[in-house]
Formats: structure tokens, sequence, C-alpha cells
């Protein structure tokens, strides 16, 4: 098959485009609103974007409370989410009205942020501290209609980890089983048994041929 995705003409029962782009990597993302309420939900349109600086993207289907939150505070957190708390997760997804405190209801810790007000998940094995950097209307479905997606760019200004995770001077991210999303309602977990290493190749001398690094490889993770 073989579609215009402008006009979803695939003849599914379900957009198949999540489900190409994946695995996501889940943005649970915590904020608080100018009067301090705690609000957490999960993005899996997220990413990092650079390392120098750290920077991290997520954006939002409609002016959700973690919008609105970032627009008026201009900061937010993004926990890492796991297997272990996955139910908690799917929890902090719930169509709730605006005020209520995610972190409660799905029994969660909020832990204090050291570099800005929003807090993080006290339970997650990492998170990162973000100051809105720029925010950015996408493209509307079709001409005429209103954008339904709103990109937040956020620089990480700080970033905290459970320090039983660095293993060898390395963070463990495969002992955290970091939940994905493949689309649909499908989710994975990435565990020890699926990581490998790569390392990429190298050019020759001559910038002409790439050879693969082996003995050769400097050792520096880009």
């Amino acid at each position: 098959m073989h579609y215009d995705a402008s006009t979803r003409d695939h003849g599914l029962p379900h957009d198949p485009f999540k489900a190409l782009v994946a695995p996501r990597p889940i943005g649970w993302i915590g904020t608080v609103d100018k009067q301090g309420r705690r609000n957490l939900a999960p993005y899996s349109f997220f990413n990092g974007i650079s390392d120098r600086p750290p920077m991290v993207m997520f954006s939002s289907g409609g002016v959700k409370d973690s919008l609105r939150n970032v627009l008026e505070t201009g900061e937010f957190t993004c926990s890492l989410a796991t297997m272990a708390l996955k139910d908690a997760m799917n929890l902090s997804s719930a169509p709730v009205k605006p005020g209520v405190d995610e972190f409660a209801l799905a029994g969660l810790t909020p832990a204090p942020s050291r570099f800005i007000a929003a807090p993080r998940v006290a339970e997650a094995p990492a998170a990162l501290e973000c100051k809105l950097w720029q925010t950015i209307e996408l493209p509307p479905h079709k001409p005429g209609a209103a954008s339904s997606y709103t990109l937040v760019i956020g620089q990480v200004v700080g970033i905290y980890i459970n320090e039983s995770y660095i293993r060898d001077g390395r963070f463990d991210i495969a002992a955290t089983e970091p939940l994905l999303r493949l689309g649909y309602m499908d989710y994975a977990a990435v565990g020890p048994a699926q990581i490998f290493e790569m390392n990429r190749p190298l050019a020759s001398d001559d910038g002409l041929n790439a050879v693969v690094p082996a003995a050769g490889w400097d050792g520096v993770y880009r």
C-alpha cells in the first residue's frame, strides 16, 4: 500500500503513522501552575534533540494542563518512565479536571527539583529539570484549520540520577527497563537482553572510504 498522508486514505481501522515512527520514549512531564498546583502527564511525542546544550522536546495535542503550565511558568521536569512505574504512568494520563494532582492520583511522590520549581517523580530513577526555550505551533492538519499541536522545546538545566543505577561510570539504562510507546495502545520495555553496543565507522585517511572501528576506535562516546 502507498497512501496520501494528508488525507489518511489508508483504508485501515487505525492510522498506522504512530506505529511506524516507533519506538518512542515517553516524556513524563511534571509542571506546576501559577498557584503551585502540581500536574503530571505522559507524552509519547518526546525526545532529546541536542546534548550541547542538552535540550528536549515534547509535543502537546491541544492546550492541555502541561502546556498551559509551561507557558505560565517557563519550567517543566521529565521523569524516566519505567516498567516498574507503568501503571502509575498510565494513571497519570487520566483526563481529569485542571488542578487535579496526578502525582496523588497515581500514588507517586513529588520530589523537589534543585534548579526549578516543578517537581519530579521521586520513584523514577532519573529526571531532567528543564526551562522553556521556545514553543512552536505546528502546521494544521488541513488548510484553514487551526494548529492542533504545539512543540515545546526545553533546555535541561538540572539532572537527577539515582546513583544505584551508575555502574562502571555509566548510567545503566537497561537496568531501569525504560518504557517505550509503539503506537496504538502498544508499549514495550527495554532490558539487558535487548541491549548491544555498536561503534560508529571512522573515516579513512583519504576521506573517501569508511572503515569499521575495532581496535582503532578512540573510546569516545559522541
